[in-house]
């Protein structure tokens, strides 16, 4: 039966009778690059989207190189979420 012992400074683990030490350190690195890759690759360009959703319209020339400067930067997790986003205009009523 799998068994986990944790210490300050390491975490044990033994299955199969094979012992695995990870250390603290380690464990916090490999938290912070993916906290760091997930904001880079799903929250930044959500708020990339966003904005772009509201303001396209309206921006002035300055806007609008920032608003490219930042699809730029966030390409790849615009990639990753571009299946799941529609930002087609919406329906005009039109009456004749």
């Amino acid at each position: 039966m799998p068994s986990i012992s944790i210490s300050i400074s390491s975490i044990s683990i033994s299955i199969f009778s094979e012992t695995i030490s990870i250390s603290l350190e380690t464990i916090l690195i490999t938290l912070m690059y993916l906290v760091l890759g997930g904001t880079y690759l799903l929250v930044l360009p959500a708020g990339v989207y966003l904005y772009l959703n509201k303001r396209w319209y309206k921006a002035s020339s300055v806007e609008r190189l920032i608003m490219y400067l930042f699809v730029f930067l966030s390409f790849p997790g615009m990639l990753l979420m571009s299946p799941f986003i529609n930002l087609r205009p919406k329906r005009r009523n039109l009456e004749a």
